[in-house]
């Protein structure tokens, strides 16, 4: 069996490779350089990259079997998200690999900014001892604000307040609660630019970011405050800085990023308060390797169909704890309904019950989805395209949630109606400790079995004898029960038979059984990878 092909398009870490180990075919090109990047996508599964490729519509469009991009970095600037979400491609990154070291180097650029660290270092060795000239200013007592209290935020935050500072943060997507309980205090953003002497970017780069402070911004700021960007280019307008430093009205700055980058000319050069670096940001030996190691890690999830928890096109973001259980319960339920139907329904319904309704639970719509059309397409079936693959076939969607469930402590329900009107339904929990996957409803009709690989479902009008007809056509074709269950509804109306057995059932021998038993419907389901 062919080995899924990783094509690795950029310096990825030693330890990064060992991830993927001998489970795939690791391949390498020079990204940057797209007479190579095009022609080396005809036949990869998985796509690493850094911020040197850029992975467009043009590449997705050469890279008919791709399945996954990752990022090894935070930033997706360089790949087209929609584009590849249409092409049912998982898009990762690495969102928490540098953010201890994007925090240390805001750090070392606010104390840089404050004691003229770069001026002082560069006058000295050019042979001048400017003492007096290089003055600074302490933290102690002074106001930081913190534009953004996302994970890098939080951690300048906690870095910052052994230096005796007041910490104030702009942030509209944070409770003050939660911002007190990090010693911070949330204000506005016309407040921090009033009241800081110290300013420090960690926003997100978006429409609504860019530029965010301009021109107008910087004339309410204090003219000995400092502003420090290690986020994204863009944010601080460059030239209404440049304007602020050179009428007084900001006393310094640090920079690392810059709208366009790289940058080896810029007009803020010529302030001698302006300490500048290359986009160091996450540049540092344990950022790379976490990197490295994170999408690594993500490749290989997403290669085995599995969820991706830092993939930034799948809905439902970050899985609790309490959910993640509940993925390949949903996803076999899923692949059971499928087998129930015989077809692809009209409208979907995905109902969560219990105290796990009290999570964010959107995963458990995907990989029902995956589940339902797992058997239904030849092509490998994801969190990504799932929802697509829905979308194609006219299939309305919906996730049901509720913390009532009187039966079960949770329980979860792929039901959907077909188009000739019949509703088909499955349902099952986790039970026990040991959290033992469980089908407990077909059809409206209750069971306690535990899925195997083989199963079967006959629908049949409740009388004496069925049970050992199965089971003589099942033995005469070497065909063994592992475990059966009755379910009825009353003394002689519809009745279900579940089955678990050690091998697939042929198409005939259910044909045999339907016909001897006079059935209404008989139906295998083949869990088996």
């Amino acid at each position: 069996m062919n080995k899924p092909v990783v094509l690795v398009a950029e310096e990825l870490s030693e330890a990064g490779l060992a991830v993927l180990g001998a489970d795939f075919e690791v391949r390498q090109t020079d990204g940057s350089d797209r007479s190579q990047l095009l022609p080396a996508l005809a036949d990869v599964d998985a796509l690493i990259v850094r911020s040197a490729t850029q992975v467009d519509a043009e590449a997705i469009a050469h890279a008919p079997k791709l399945r996954v991009v990752a990022r090894a970095g935070v930033g997706l600037d360089n790949v087209d998200v929609e584009a590849a979400t249409k092409a049912g491609v998982m898009v990762v990154n690495a969102p928490t690999s540098n953010i201890t070291s994007a925090a240390e180097h805001t750090v070392a650029l606010i104390l840089a900014s404050a004691r003229n660290v770069a001026q002082g270092h560069s006058a000295l060795k050019g042979g001048e001892w400017k003492r007096s000239k290089y003055t600074g200013v302490e933290l102690d007592e002074k106001v930081v604000g913190i534009l953004g209290l996302g994970k890098i935020g939080q951690l300048v935050a906690q870095r910052l307040q052994p230096f005796g500072v007041e910490l104030i943060a702009y942030d509209p997507y944070l409770q003050p609660a939660r911002a007190a309980q990090m010693g911070v205090k949330l204000a506005s953003l016309e407040e921090v630019l009033q009241q800081a002497d110290f300013i420090t970017v960690h926003l997100p780069k978006s429409k609504e970011t860019v530029g965010l402070i301009g021109d107008r911004e910087l004339h309410m700021v204090k003219p000995s405050v400092r502003l420090i960007n290690v986020a994204r280019g863009g944010i601080i307008d460059e030239n209404a800085l440049y304007s602020a430093l050179k009428e007084g009205r900001v006393a310094g700055a640090g920079i690392d990023v810059f709208a366009k980058e790289p940058c080896t000319d810029s007009p803020l050069f010529e302030f001698d308060q302006v300490v500048v670096t290359p986009h160091l940001g996450a540049s540092t030996h344990e950022a790379q390797e976490k990197a490295g190691t994170q999408v690594a890690r993500s490749v290989k999830l997403a290669l085995a169909g599995e969820f991706v928890p830092d993939a930034v096109n799948v809905q439902g973001g970050a899985v609790a704890e309490e959910v993640k259980p509940g993925l390949p319960l949903t996803e076999k339920l899923g692949r059971i309904f499928t087998a129930l139907a015989g077809e692809v329904a009209t409208k979907l319904d995905v109902e969560v019950r219990g105290e796990i309704a009290a999570q964010d639970v959107r995963v458990l719509e995907l990989a029902a989805l995956k589940g339902v059309f797992t058997d239904v397409v030849e092509d490998a079936v994801t969190y990504v395209n799932a929802p697509l693959l829905a979308k194609d076939r006219g299939t309305v969607v919906e996730l049901v949630t509720s913390g009532e469930s009187p039966d079960w402590r949770n329980v979860v329900t792929v039901r959907g109606l077909l188009a000739d009107g019949r509703t088909v339904s499955v349902s099952g929990t986790l039970s026990g400790p040991r959290q033992v996957t469980k089908i407990v409803e077909v059809n409206g009709f209750a069971m306690e079995i535990e899925p195997t690989d083989h199963l079967a479902f006959f629908t049949y009008t409740d009388r004496p004898g069925i049970v050992g007809i199965v089971g003589r056509v099942l033995g005469e074709h070497g065909v063994n029960i592992a475990s059966m269950q009755v379910a009825r509804g009353e003394k002689g109306g519809k009745a279900l038979i579940a089955l678990t057995v050690d091998s697939a059932i042929p198409s005939d021998v259910i044909d045999q059984i339907v016909h001897e038993v006079g059935a209404d419907s008989g139906r295998t389901v083949d869990l088996e990878d």
